[in-house]
């Protein structure tokens, strides 16, 4: 059996267990919670809580399965990084599943009624962690970053959809989005949350980059000096073939600082509410732009692996931003509006960027597959890889 039959035939066992586990535990809630934990919204996070951790579970045991990362062959800072990635991305896959439960949850609700959804709560519960432990362990078996990428968008659409559809401030929307998290309600939590998580989502995933991007150019030097002269380059020769970038460090360490800094600004945003810290609030919140926008507008320096594609459309979203903010100072539309696109284009970017990240390591790998006088890194190195 293959490795990729391997991995659909424990999903499906991962599946089963994680169905029979996740409607058991709710039955035995529904018996012994008291009353206060029954009602819809606290219901519903228990709900979404047991599918998230199904999700975890399953993301840890398909992810570490084939590890060779573990043993202290290689010292004692491979599997602590090995430790701290699975947590990581353990992370983002529990905060996604989470809110993307919660929100289904409350669509059904919605149409069914609580009175009626309550006792197809295990049921329900059991077929979302069904469906959710076998997608998450063949995902974790293969996973590369174009999967984690693709999380983020749908992650970010659940929260603050549900904060907006369980929000008692019906005309939030009319002001900006801090609104929706400037209360003490569940809604705004689940907002603030929300975005907290992003955040964190953000940093994870540029950390992958980064790595990714060290990986590769580090495979590259090697390259020429296996197929060159075999001696390795000198601190000021000037680039001799395509694949040397002057000041690469400098480059990176601007890219790893500007991507931190916009999912820190992310986060702050949720983190700090307007009416007690007006102030902080509006440095995260408007600090935003401006890592956002030098990351676009210099992304040829910072990352000049990528392709031209990726810069036009890193220009096109900055153009498209100024022209709605102009729009919103005459009055023409609402900060609300203005914030949603910026957001959603933020999230396109990220993903296509993410994406470009994962072309090159496709492309990294094939080439030391195929290559003739394969380097020193055999099997192919991943950062993201699950059997790395």
């Amino acid at each position: 059996m293959g490795r990729h039959q391997q991995a659909e035939t424990l999903g499906l066992i991962a599946s089963l267990i994680c169905a029979l586990a996740s409607g058991l535990i709710m039955e035995l809630y529904l018996t012994f919670a008291s009353a206060i934990w029954l009602v819809s919204g606290r219901l519903f996070s228990v709900c979404a809580g047991v599918v998230a951790a199904c999700a975890v579970i399953s993301f840890i045991v398909g992810y570490t399965r084939q590890s060779r990362s573990w043993s202290l062959k290689r010292g004692w800072i491979v599997p602590v990084r090995r430790a701290f990635e699975t947590l990581s991305l353990s992370v983002v896959y529990a905060s996604t599943v989470f809110l993307s439960v919660y929100a289904m949850l409350g669509v059904i609700n919605g149409i069914m009624g609580i009175s009626l959804f309550s006792s197809y709560i295990p049921s329900v519960t059991a077929i979302f962690s069904g469906v959710v432990g076998y997608v998450v362990f063949v995902q974790a078996d293969t996973l590369n970053s174009q999967t984690i990428a693709s999380l983020l968008p749908l992650f970010v659409v659940s929260g603050v959809s549900t904060a907006g559809l369980t929000t008692d401030d019906p005309n939030w929307w009319k002001n900006n989005f801090s609104q929706l998290g400037d209360r003490t309600t569940f809604a705004a939590r689940m907002f603030n949350s929300t975005l907290i998580l992003a955040g964190i989502c953000v940093v994870i995933l540029s950390y992958f980059a980064i790595s990714e991007l060290i990986t590769t150019q580090r495979m590259r030097l090697k390259w020429r000096i296996v197929n060159g002269t075999g001696e390795a380059p000198k601190v000021g020769d000037e680039p001799k073939t395509e694949f040397d970038i002057p000041h690469f460090w400098a480059r990176i360490l601007c890219l790893a600082i500007l991507l931190t800094l916009a999912g820190v600004c992310f986060a702050g945003v949720g983190m700090f509410r307007y009416t007690p810290h007006p102030i902080l609030h509006n440095v995260f919140a408007r600090g935003l732009s401006l890592p956002m926008s030098l990351l676009m507008i210099f992304l040829p320096w910072l990352a000049p692996q990528l392709s031209r594609a990726m810069y036009v459309v890193s220009d096109l979203i900055i153009a498209t931003i100024v022209i709605a903010g102009f729009n919103w100072l005459q009055g023409n539309t609402t900060l609300t509006n203005v914030e949603a696109l910026a957001c959603i284009l933020f999230m396109g970017w990220f993903i296509v960027f993410s994406r470009q990240i994962a072309a090159i390591e496709a492309d990294r790998v094939y080439a030391q597959l195929t290559a003739e006088r394969p380097v020193s890194v055999v099997p192919p190195d991943s950062r993201i890889s699950p059997q790395n």
